[in-house]
């Protein structure tokens, strides 16, 4: 389990796959109250051929730090740990609040993305009425009551629920300090009027069913990227772990035939 010193937080990694090959690295970036566990499956597969970096963000997982009250913060912590890896050039892959770092890196340091992915993610953060009235609610309910009721509602309906309670689990491990404060970073995101300097190829994939983000808001961000693929899939919020193995056929498409093609 390597770990970073990061601007005082332990910053937990994996840095996986041959270092020899043309391809450039992933780097996989995690969502709000979530972990690096969450790429499992892309990690498996995508490091038989090229490297692969994925972190805990600070305060998650097995990583270090308190709260930030800026996506900028969480940006610097992601590339503070490339350069210390010796990783110029790669292609982010952000989920929800980690689609938000990707797009503040790729707009402050264009040079060096490659290309990008986003998952369930979106450019400005809009809240639908039932998850503001969620949201205002987390100051008066018990905390894990809070996280329960916000991951039940990333899933699409059916998905088995002992796979539920184990990310409710995880995320309540994130601390109440981190979460509150990041929500507030997240309602201040908004590059929606800047998405169209970023002119490298990017896949945006989306879960039909994602309530907390919903299709229309990732649309209405896809149109102004100049050079955009949408992918929809039928699950929620929580895509990674929902349908892992569609989400990483549509990211091998995505990286060797749009990187032939140009």
């Amino acid at each position: 389990m390597p770990q970073l010193e990061v601007d005082g937080a332990a910053l937990t990694y994996d840095d996986e796959g041959p270092r020899d090959g043309d391809a450039v690295p992933l780097v996989l970036i995690h969502g709000w109250t979530a972990n690096r566990r969450r790429w499992d499956h892309q990690l498996s597969h995508f490091a038989r051929t090229r490297r692969v970096i994925r972190l805990d963000l600070r305060g998650h997982g097995e990583s270090g730090g308190a709260g930030v009250r800026s996506i900028e913060e969480l940006a610097r912590d992601v590339l503070a740990l490339l350069d210390r890896l010796k990783v110029d050039r790669f292609v982010p892959v952000g989920h929800s609040m980690g689609g938000m770092i990707a797009q503040t890196i790729a707009l402050s340091h264009p040079e060096r993305v490659e290309r990008m992915v986003l998952v369930n993610s979106i450019g400005r953060m809009t809240y639908s009425r039932g998850r503001g009235l969620l949201m205002a609610a987390s100051t008066r309910v018990p905390f894990k009551l809070f996280v329960a009721t916000n991951i039940r509602r990333a899933f699409a309906p059916g998905h088995p629920r002992e796979e539920i309670r184990a990310h409710i689990d995880a995320s309540a491990a994130t601390p109440r300090e981190v979460v509150m404060t990041l929500y507030g970073a997240m309602r201040a995101f908004d590059v929606l009027d800047r998405v169209g300097e970023i002119s490298v190829p990017v896949l945006l994939v989306h879960g039909y069913h994602d309530i907390q983000l919903p299709v229309a808001q990732m649309l209405r961000m896809a149109k102004a990227y100049p050079d955009a693929e949408v992918r929809i899939i039928d699950a929620g919020h929580e895509l990674p772990v929902e349908r892992p193995a569609e989400l990483t056929a549509a990211l091998d498409r995505f990286l060797t035939v749009k990187t032939h093609t140009g």
